[in-house]
């Protein structure tokens, strides 16, 4: 049986390694922590179709979304829901944005509705606050992102029918790669057909050599700032986006983008926009922020979060619960226009990085690509 070795325990590696199974390729899985610690834990876990740029991008996104529906169904534990989204309209001219985006042509592909308040509320009862109206978008999803990985590997586990079919290894990291071959900082040589870096936003270690020599650089670090409710009484039939989401997704680079007011000074000095999603414990995650700039800070922005509560309680005219968690985290990003990042270390030694923001919604589909 031929062997890959992934390395790299968050949702690019886990896909890979997913995909390789299914090519009937055994595989040694290695992770540096205990359990994967990184943006794959510390997102909203949306699959998210309806932001996606014209094209590729988009093609990448349905065919992962697919995926990710094939997956819950052998793998109940991702918490999979295709529950899709309204994005919410405060004022005019956003409104008049989510009207351009609603007559793409591809806006069918997307399960794009432009929809009036009073609807909007009829499709998520939650919605009790004041908003222009809405773009539904039936395709896009969610997962959990701190259960669905490791949901994956039991599953993996379970199915390789023995230790040579899948293996798991946590807290090894990689300290040396080879032709076909890596080391972990045990001294162990894991030896494969083919090996694969999926380190997400660690671009120092093994990656660091081969992104050093690059110029430009092909990926950048992006934080992020988020948080979690304690559970909300009400039920979200949908996940949600404010109008200030209209701002940073490319399928919304339409002519209406440049009538949008500014933003709120809170939100455009954190590059904020609102996303919410109910978690299956009734929690709300909420989010989030964009830094660009390294050094990061190390410490977490309370205006942000105030700004981002305020929005929230805005549209479901209603308090939050109180919050129970709050975090920061790093992904990777690429810097050109290519979707995500992959080029060949040594020989039979692949660096996959780099998708961003959309890494949850497309890793499935990267995984295949990397395959095929």
């Amino acid at each position: 049986m031929e062997r890959v070795v992934v390395v790299g325990g968050g949702v690019l590696g886990t896909m890979h390694a997913v995909a390789a199974r299914r090519r009937g390729l055994a595989v040694v899985h290695l992770e540096r922590e205990p359990g994967p610690r990184g943006a794959s834990v510390r997102n909203f876990g949306l699959i998210w179709v309806s932001g996606r740029a014209a094209g590729e991008e988009l093609s990448l996104a349905l065919r992962a979304r697919a995926g990710w529906e094939e997956l819950a169904g052998q793998v109940p534990g991702t918490g999979f829901r295709p529950n899709g989204s309204l994005t919410l309209a405060s004022d005019e001219a956003e409104l008049q944005l989510l009207k351009e985006a609603a007559a793409l042509p591809d806006a069918a592909l997307r399960g794009f509705e432009l929809i009036d308040a009073a609807t909007a509320r009829e499709v998520n009862p939650a919605l009790r606050g004041e908003f222009a109206g809405a773009l539904r978008c039936r395709r896009d999803a969610l997962v959990e992102p701190r259960l669905v990985l490791g949901a994956i590997r039991e599953h993996l586990l379970a199915a390789a029918g023995s230790p040579a079919g899948y293996r798991w290894l946590p807290g090894r990291e990689v300290t040396e790669v080879a032709p076909h071959a890596a080391r972990d900082h045990t001294g162990e040589w894991h030896r494969g057909d083919l090996i694969l870096i999926c380190t997400g936003a660690n671009h120092t270690g093994v990656a660091g050599p081969h992104l050093a020599g690059r110029q430009p650089p092909p990926v950048r670090r992006v934080r992020l700032q988020m948080m979690q409710t304690r559970p909300l009484r009400a039920r979200l039939t949908t996940s949600l986006a404010d109008g200030d989401s209209l701002r940073y997704y490319p399928a919304f680079d339409l002519p209406g983008r440049g009538r949008l007011g500014p933003q709120q000074p809170a939100a455009a000095a954190t590059a904020a926009q609102l996303l919410l999603v109910q978690r299956l414990d009734g929690s709300l995650t909420i989010g989030d922020t964009h830094e660009y700039d390294e050094p990061f800070a190390f410490d977490v922005q309370e205006d942000a979060y105030d700004h981002l509560r305020a929005r929230a309680q805005a549209l479901l005219g209603a308090p939050l619960p109180p919050a129970e968690r709050r975090w920061a985290g790093v992904y990777s990003q690429v810097t050109g226009p290519e979707l995500y990042h992959r080029s060949q270390i040594a020989p039979g030694v692949v660096l996959v990085t780099g998708p961003g923001g959309r890494g949850m919604t497309i890793a499935p589909a990267i995984a295949e690509e990397t395959f095929a």
